[in-house]
C-alpha cells in the first residue's frame, strides 16, 4: 500500500491534508514494525514516498516519541544513513478482560512488549454489573499506577467481555453467562475511572482471542477461526489477515449454535446449543460425582485444568472417556464451520486449547469425516499456547494499534513544551 505525498494529495484537490499526513505517518510507522529498522532513503525507497516527506514523517514520528535514530546504516554505498526504529516506550496501551470468573489486565508498549500484568479471582456471576466493574477498576488503577511509574498513560483501554458486545455504543447487548443484559459498560468504565483522555472501547473477548492468535507475517494464520472456551464458548474469526465481526459486530458466537436439538437447556435459554456440550462445566460434569473437587465453586480455572491434566495424564479412565467426547462434539461442530468457512486453521482457546492434547486427535477425526471437501478442506487444528491470556493480550494489542492506526494520538513533545510555556 502507498499513500501520495501530503501537499500532492491536497494540491490536486484530493483528500485533506491532515488526514493524509495522519495516513503517511501510519504507513511509515506500521513499515518500522513490521518491516524493521531502515534509513530515511530505503524508507522512501520502500514506500514510494520522496525522501523530503519522510523525513519530515520520521521528524514527527521523532518528535512524538514513536520513532528514534539507532546507529549507523550498514553496507550503504556512499555516505550511510542513520537508522531509524520504533521507539517502544513511545507509547502504552492498556487491555483487560471480565469474565464468569475472574477479571485482568495486561498493558503493552509500542513494541508490544509487557510491562504490566495483574489478574485476580472474582465470581461476576454473583455480582451486579456496577460491582464488577469496581473490582475491574482496582485492577486497572494497579496497572495504570504501573505505567505512572514509567511516567506514561495509555492511549487507550480496551476491555474484552464473554458475551455480545455493541463495539459503537460501549454496550453489553447480552452476556449469558454473566447474567448481563444491555449494560453500558463503557460508560460506566469512564465514570469511574474519572472521564480519562485516552480511548476506552469495549469488544467481545473471542474476538479479541483470534487477534491475538492471528500471528503477523504466518499464512496459515491469515484465515483462521477461533474457538475460545472457559465456562461458555466464544468464537473469533481472522479473514485475510483481518478480524471479520459482522454486519453489527455479532459475528463469531460458535458457543450458540443449535448441534443437539435434543440435548441441555443453554444459558441463553436455548436447547442444544455447542457450548452445553464442549463447555468446561459439561466435561466436569460428566467426569465427575457430587461432591468432587473439581466441582467446587472455589477452585480457580486454572486449577481445575490442571488437576484434569493430572487425571488424564494419570490414565483416570472416567476423565478420558469425558474429554474424548468433548473432542468428538468439538470435532462435529468444527466440521460445520469448516463446511461454511473454510478457514487455514482451526484455534482452539482457553481451557480448550490447555486439554485440547487429550482430544485433539478425536477432533481432527470428527473433521475429517464431516468436511465435504477432501482432506478436510485443507483446514486444520491448532492448539493455543496462551493459555487464558489470549483475550487480554488480544486486548492489550487492539489497545496500540491505535496508534498505529493514528500515531497523532501521542502528543508531540514540542506541544507539551509550548503548553507548559
Amino acid at each position: 500500500m502507498q499513500v501520495r505525498d501530503s501537499w500532492q494529495a491536497a494540491g490536486s484537490g484530493g483528500a485533506d491534508q491532515g488526514t493524509v499526513r495522519r495516513a503517511n505517518l501510519s504507513l511509515l510507522l506500521r513499515s518500522l514494525r513490521d518491516g524493521g529498522p531502515r534509513s530515511r532513503a530505503r524508507l522512501a525507497a520502500d514506500l514510494g514516498l520522496n525522501k523530503a516527506t519522510v523525513s519530515s514523517l520520521v521528524g514527527e514520528l521523532i518528535d512524538r516519541g514513536l520513532a528514534r535514530e539507532g546507529s549507523a546504516e550498514r553496507g550503504a554505498v556512499g555516505r550511510p544513513g542513520t537508522i531509524v526504529e520504533v521507539n517502544g516506550s513511545g507509547a502504552f496501551g492498556v487491555g483487560a478482560e471480565i469474565n464468569v470468573h475472574h477479571v485482568s489486565t495486561l498493558a503493552v508498549d509500542l513494541a508490544g512488549t509487557k510491562v504490566s500484568e495483574r489478574r485476580t479471582s472474582v465470581d461476576t456471576r454473583g455480582l451486579r454489573p456496577e460491582q464488577v466493574v469496581d473490582r475491574l477498576v482496582e485492577l486497572l488503577q494497579g496497572t495504570l499506577g504501573d505505567l505512572d511509574e514509567l511516567g506514561a498513560v495509555p492511549v487507550s483501554v480496551v476491555v474484552g467481555v464473554a458475551g455480545l458486545v455493541d463495539r459503537d455504543r460501549g454496550t453489553v447487548s447480552v452476556a449469558p453467562n454473566l447474567g448481563w443484559q444491555g449494560v453500558e459498560l463503557a460508560g460506566l468504565l469512564r465514570t469511574k475511572l474519572g472521564d480519562p483522555a485516552y480511548l476506552v472501547d469495549v469488544d467481545n473477548e473471542a474476538n479479541l482471542a483470534a487477534v491475538a492468535e492471528a500471528t503477523p507475517g504466518d499464512p496459515d494464520r491469515r484465515d483462521i477461526l477461533v474457538v475460545h472456551g472457559e465456562v461458555g464458548i466464544g468464537g473469533g474469526i481472522v479473514a485475510d489477515g483481518r478480524p471479520f465481526q459482522g454486519r453489527l459486530g455479532f459475528a463469531g458466537e460458535f458457543g450458540h449454535m443449535v448441534v443437539d436439538r435434543g440435548g441441555r437447556r443453554c444459558g441463553c435459554g436455548r436447547t442444544g446449543c455447542w457450548e452445553t456440550v464442549i463447555g468446561l462445566s459439561r466435561l466436569i460434569e460428566v467426569a465427575t460425582d457430587e461432591g468432587d473437587a473439581l466441582r467446587s465453586p472455589d477452585l480457580g480455572l486454572e486449577a481445575k485444568v490442571e488437576e484434569i491434566n493430572r487425571r488424564a495424564a494419570a490414565d483416570d479412565e472416567r476423565m478420558l472417556d469425558a474429554l474424548h467426547e468433548v473432542g468428538r462434539w468439538v470435532g462435529i461442530g468444527a466440521a460445520a464451520l469448516t463446511n461454511a468457512l473454510n478457514p487455514g486453521m482451526i484455534v482452539l482457546s482457553g481451557y480448550l486449547g490447555e486439554v485440547g492434547e487429550w482430544f485433539q486427535d478425536d477432533v481432527e477425526t470428527e473433521l475429517a469425516s464431516g468436511v465435504l471437501a477432501p482432506d478436510s478442506g485443507g483446514t486444520r487444528i491448532g492448539l493455543s499456547t496462551l493459555g487464558f491470556s489470549a483475550a487480554v493480550c488480544g486486548a492489550a494489542a487492539v489497545a496500540i494499534e491505535h496508534v498505529f492506526d493514528d500515531p497523532t494520538l501521542v502528543r508531540r513533545a514540542t506541544d507539551s513544551l509550548e503548553a507548559m510555556s
